[in-house]
């Protein structure tokens, strides 16, 4: 039986547990998208997972979808995440940057610019801005020849995280953001190369991955989708179908993982891990919802057939989670009213377990 606790070997990194800390929004970078001391000692922390993925980061300007959020876009913003890599190197850790592309999930008062979109077609309800939520705008569409462009963003942005020294790259292709966008039959009614057919709505998800891979190698490139989530309206149709095709255009790859969120039917996520002949990372629990990854559901996944295993809210308030799931100690639950607020409380405030004296 594979333990959550075994070595793993992804791309040209040895892990030293399946346990991978998932991407999380903490909206407190500084002005100008650059990360902080406080982000480097916040992931520092954490260093004992087996793999370290950021909170999503912009790969352009008109990318970013919340306020508060970095960026790997800038000369500065590369300088800005040195220290955080090398802070989590130092504590032994290793590192990705999630590259977030929002698309339409974004507004003008927080980037100055339009959202773009695979269609002209809003957010239902409101988005995040620097003044509080705002009704989402209508999205630019993207004109045909536009379209290559945004998906050689992700590759940019994954050279400079390489030369920020992180050991590798996520793109954010779930959640509803633009990746997950393209990949939308509601989100998504275009009828040119990018749009209809399984075949036209997978194209922008394997055209930005490939690029990324051409940039910094399969082994350093990684993709998150949540099949069938539904998030900020971005519907999917034949979602088995789907995510097979893309998964099999993106197999020739050699991709370091695919990282796949509980968000459909068990019997169809290990249909993907049987279809998946790569590294898979799999998230348990719906996102958002009001459960915690726990070591139970750790272990289903593990005897499913997932590689690693990814843990969100409970890395929140347990910096020393990897320890706690290894002894059975209690998981510190985490106070969802500084998630999003700034500054280090809520942040860098928890402590690792104490024993009795």
């Amino acid at each position: 039986m594979t333990s959550l606790f075994d070595r793993y070997r992804l791309g040209a990194l040895t892990l030293p547990n399946r346990v991978v800390m998932a991407p999380m929004t903490r909206v407190r970078a500084a002005a100008g998208g650059l990360a902080t001391p406080s982000m480097a000692a916040y992931y520092a922390q954490r260093a004992t997972a087996g793999l370290i993925v950021t909170e999503g980061v912009q790969p352009s300007l008109v990318g970013q979808s919340n306020p508060g959020t970095p960026g790997l876009h800038t000369d500065e913003q590369v300088a800005s995440w040195r220290p955080v890599t090398d802070a989590v190197h130092t504590n032994g850790g290793r590192i990705f940057a999630q590259i977030m592309h929002g698309g339409r999930v974004s507004h003008p008062d927080t980037t100055g610019m339009r959202p773009v979109a695979p269609s002209a077609v809003a957010v239902p309800g409101e988005v995040f801005t620097p003044a509080g939520p705002r009704p989402a705008p209508v999205p630019k569409a993207l004109e045909t020849a536009e379209v290559p462009e945004h998906a050689l963003s992700y590759a940019r942005a994954a050279r400079r995280a390489v030369d920020a020294g992180f050991d590798g790259v996520e793109l954010h292709g779930a959640n509803g953001y633009l990746i997950a966008q393209f990949l939308s039959s509601s989100a998504n009614l275009r009828t040119d190369a990018y749009g209809g057919s399984i075949a036209g709505r997978i194209r922008f998800a394997v055209e930005a991955v490939s690029a990324a891979v051409e940039a910094v190698g399969g082994d350093r490139t990684g993709i998150r989708l949540s099949p069938g989530a539904g998030f900020w309206g971005a519907e999917e149709t034949d979602v088995p179908e789907l995510y097979g095709a893309l998964l099999a255009e993106l197999a020739p790859l050699n991709l370091a993982y695919v990282h796949i969120e509980a968000t459909t039917d068990e019997d169809v996520l290990v249909e993907l891990r049987k279809a998946w002949p790569g590294t898979l990372v799999v998230n348990p629990v719906f996102p958002m919802g009001p459960q915690q990854t726990d070591k139970a559901a750790a272990d289903h996944w593990l005897g499913l057939g997932a590689d690693l295993i990814s843990f969100g809210r409970a890395f929140i308030a347990n910096p020393d989670l990897v320890e706690r799931l290894r002894q059975g100690l209690p998981i510190a639950p985490d106070d969802q009213s500084t998630w999003y607020q700034g500054g280090d409380a809520g942040y860098l405030t928890y402590p690792a377990y104490r024993h009795a004296a």
